[in-house]
This record gives C-alpha cells, structure tokens and sequence, in this order.
C-alpha cells in the first residue's frame, strides 16, 4: 500500500511508520504473536495486560485486513451508498427535491479514508508500545518448535499465537494474467467510479459492493457460479437481497461457468456460460470477489512441526492449540468464520489457553454473521439444511416485518425474523433475520444463545413500542400458543368458571 493522501499519511504513522526500527530482541519472549489484524492484536493487548512479556510480528500494517482493506473502508462506503439511496427514495415519505443525488464518488472515498485514519490510532504502533508489546515489522518464519525469525533476527518464545488472517482468493481463470482485477483490498484504493463494474462472485463481498457501486451510479454487472447469490445464507433470504440488487440496477447472472476475462481496447471482456446461452459484456473495471485464502505461505510451518492445509489453513483443535502444543492460532487463518468479531472472540480462548492454561473451547461459542446489503441478513446457529445433517429436530417461529408497526411506519416491510428451537423446547439453537439493521437485530439472538434464554422469558420482556425489537416478544407469543392444547385451554376454562 502507498500512501495517497494526508488521511492514509495519518494512517500509515499509526500502523507502519516509515521510520520505525526494530528493537533487539532481549530473551526469551512469554509470548509472540504472528500477525497484526484483529486477531493478533486482542491476543497482544491481552497478553501484556496479563503481564507477560508479548512481541507482535506484522509483515505489512498494524490492524489488519478489518481496519485497512474489511470492514472498516466498506462500511464507509456502504454509508455513503445508503444515503445515496435514501435521497432518490425521499419522495416515498412525502420529501420532494428538485434533483436527482448526486455522488462525488472522490469525496466518498476521501471520507471513507479520513474515518479509517480516525480508527486507526486504536491499533496504531504508539498504543501497543504503550501497553508494552514489542513490535516488529517484517516477514515471519519459524526457525524451530520455540522460535522465529523477523528478516532474519532470531526471537524466542514459550508460546505463540499465529493470527496470520487471509487474503483474496484469486481463482484460475483465462486471461486473468492480462487484466488489472480489483479484489477486495485494491478496490478502496479508486479514485475514479468505474463507469461499468464487472463482480464475479456472489458471496457477501460480492453482493455488498455490487450495490454500494450500483447506488453509485455504475453500471453493475455480478457474476455468479451458482442459482442464486448468497448460496450459504436461507435461501428466502437469499432471495429478498437478490430482488433488492436488481431493483438498485445491478444484472445479476446466475449458474455462470467457465468464465474468462480478455482485454479490449475500451475496457476488459467478460464472458461466460450458461446451461442455455454463451454470453458476454465490457466492463471498465473487473472485481474478484472469489473467496479468501488463508495466510500461511513463508511461515516455514513445518520447522515448527505445525501441520495445515493450504486451502482449509492451520489445524487446531477445539481449544485451538496446533500440532505443536507450544503454538495456537485464531482468526481466518484457522477458522471458518471469517469475521472479525469471530477473530477477536477466537483470540481470547487462545490467549487463556496458551498462557493461563485455561480450557476454553471453541466449539461454545455462539458466532453470529451478517453481510451488509440492504437489506441485510444475519444468521446464528444452527440452520435447516445443517440440523438435517446432524439429525437435529426442531421447530421454527417466524416473524415478518409487514406486520410489525414500527417497520410499517418506517417503510422498511421488507424481511423476517425466523428463530430455530429444538423440539419440544423454547431453546434457541439458530436464527435468520433479513432485512434493515439484521446484523443489530441478530445480537439480541446472540445474547439470548450465550445466556440461555429462551422463547419464554423473550415473551415476557418487555420492548419499548414502538421498536423493531419488538419481534422477539412476538416470536415469544407465538411460542407461548403452542403450548396452549386444546386440553390446557379447556383445564385454563373451568378454572375461570370455578372462580366464579
């Protein structure tokens, strides 16, 4: 990365100074952590708040993909793109304006970039020297079970967190090698709004950047292997953002095979295969939004006796302790959840365990996840389609937005809560919420899972009205009628009769 502007000059002194020095390494190290993303750095922060003595290894910049190149800069901009669309919709409320919005797709990014500056004197080198970690810059290899090397420079230690993350998939694909792709890390970097943008993939990154481009003003074309977008999430879900990306202008092509990208002389060409077409489009620009691979190249994991695979990652075990019982690892390089609550969550059991001796276990806790369309949608748990493969039985609440009044008043009807029990239970073991705000809606799923309360107590809080939060004790009503039998009903009547 280079810097562009006075916001990422800010940036860059916080998360890799150019004039940083790396210090000498003194002894034995209680700790060290390989890598500087969400990860790495809760497990450092913690490790010295402990009073251990914590060196943290970073090969590019402090904070990470989330900070630099995730969530932090793509919020920004999905912001933006809201805004951008709650102008043109504006009439919908009885707001008249003379003109269309307007984007200034530099301003955007030069606000995303000023915020991301804000942000990142949280992760920046000055707080964690504070704290007392060690800091180096430059390239990790392990040299032994109880070492590594930084360019070189041999460092000790008792324990290790490797919290390596991942970085953009960038699958084999014809012609690839003549075009200059975006991924999901170079895409922040624009200066100039594609006129044509071209999204192969149709996962999360995918479909939010997709819209946000879109809302824009681009012409978006998204391209996709399988029948529908978001193929893990519920496919009623699923398909609500779909008809939210078409209704925001983006082409979405589905069951799209052997697709190949070419160079032309106005911009790259696009083509692909469909069960029934041959098809092809220009673009200016092309995203890959592919998938994500873990970070495990040059690490010399074998020295360390660590074992991986090179496409699933590190292997850990549930208390996320590697083949070699010095060396733990959290995060994307060794998780299925890629988020970076799942990071930070993750680095916490490995921080207990790696240097307290703690038992904690991955396998306890309870992940929620959201993609930031609009609308959105959050899931949790157990769904459907996994409680069939482990034979879990289950009942199922659902809860549409159309008729809960604060979403009719906001004009936002669009979406459901869906809630998961297991049978002949109020126990919640999954969640599905699509719709505006799904990813703040899923957190009190999230608390009720962690805490063990379940569709009864929902039903019996009370929620201020009028508040989209007032799904929960709906979905605890409907719970409660199940359990009023006709038996129960006519035993609850001659009581009231008995009164007298």
């Amino acid at each position: 990365m280079t810097p562009i502007d006075t916001d990422e000059d800010r940036r860059f002194n916080n998360v890799k100074p150019t004039a940083w020095q790396n210090r000498v390494p003194s002894g034995r190290y209680d700790l060290v952590v390989i890598g500087g993303g969400t990860a790495g750095l809760v497990s450092a922060a913690g490790g010295a708040g402990l009073g251990a003595r914590v060196a943290l290894i970073e090969c590019d910049a402090l904070g990470g993909d989330c900070l630099n190149t995730g969530c932090v800069p793509s919020k920004a901009l999905l912001q933006s793109a809201r805004v951008a669309a709650a102008f043109s919709q504006a009439w919908h409320y009885g707001v008249q304006s003379d003109s269309d919005p307007q984007v200034d797709f530099p301003t955007v990014m030069q606000r995303m970039r000023k915020l991301r500056a804000e942000i990142s004197e949280n992760d920046s080198t000055e707080r964690f020297s504070r704290l007392g970690v060690h800091v180096f810059f430059g390239r990790a290899a392990f040299t032994g079970p109880k070492s590594v090397s930084v360019d070189g420079t041999q460092i000790a230690f008792k324990r290790a967190i490797l919290a390596t993350g991942g970085s953009p998939h960038v699958p084999p694909m014809k012609g690839i090698e003549t075009v200059n792709v975006l991924t999901s890390e170079s895409v922040f970097d624009l200066e100039t709004l594609p006129r044509r943008l071209g999204v192969i993939g149709g996962g999360p990154i995918g479909c939010e950047i997709a819209q946000a481009f879109a809302r824009f003003g681009s012409e978006v074309t998204l391209i996709h292997s399988k029948k529908s977008v978001l193929p893990r999430e519920d496919p009623n879900a699923a398909a609500i953002v779909m008809e939210a990306l078409e209704r925001d202008g983006v082409k979405v092509i589905c069951e799209a095979t052997n697709v190949s990208v070419q160079r032309q002389p106005s911009g790259v060409r696009i083509s692909a295969d469909q069960p029934k077409n041959n098809l092809f489009f220009d673009v200016d620009r092309v995203l890959l939004a592919t998938g994500r691979r873990p970070n495990i190249d040059g690490l010399n994991l074998e020295a360390a006796q660590v074992h991986y695979d090179s496409d699933r990652g590190i292997d850990v075990d549930d208390r996320l302790r590697t083949s070699n019982p010095r060396v733990y690892a959290a995060g994307d390089v060794c998780s299925k959840f890629q988020f970076t609550h799942a990071a930070d969550a993750l680095a916490r059991i490995a921080l207990g365990n790696a240097l307290l001796g703690l038992r904690g276990r991955a396998s306890k806790l309870h992940i929620p996840w959201s993609t930031y369309t609009s609308p959105e949608i959050a899931q949790i748990g157990i769904q459907p389609w996994s409680a069939a493969k482990d034979g879990t039985e289950f009942d199922s609440f659902t809860q549409y937005f159309k008729d809960v009044d604060r979403c009719i008043l906001d004009g936002e009807t669009e979406g459901f809560v869906k809630l998961y029990v297991r049978r002949h239970s109020d126990k919640i073991i999954g969640a599905t919420v699509v719709g505006q705000h799904a990813g703040e809606l899923i957190g009190f799923v999230s608390l009720a899972m962690t805490n063990r309360i379940g569709l009864k107590k929902m039903a019996g809080t009370i929620f201020p009205y009028p508040t989209k939060s007032e799904v929960f004790r709906r979905l605890g009503d409907q719970y409660n009628r199940t359990r009023l039998t006709p038996g129960v009903k006519g035993l609850i009547s001659r009581w009231i009769s008995w009164r007298g």
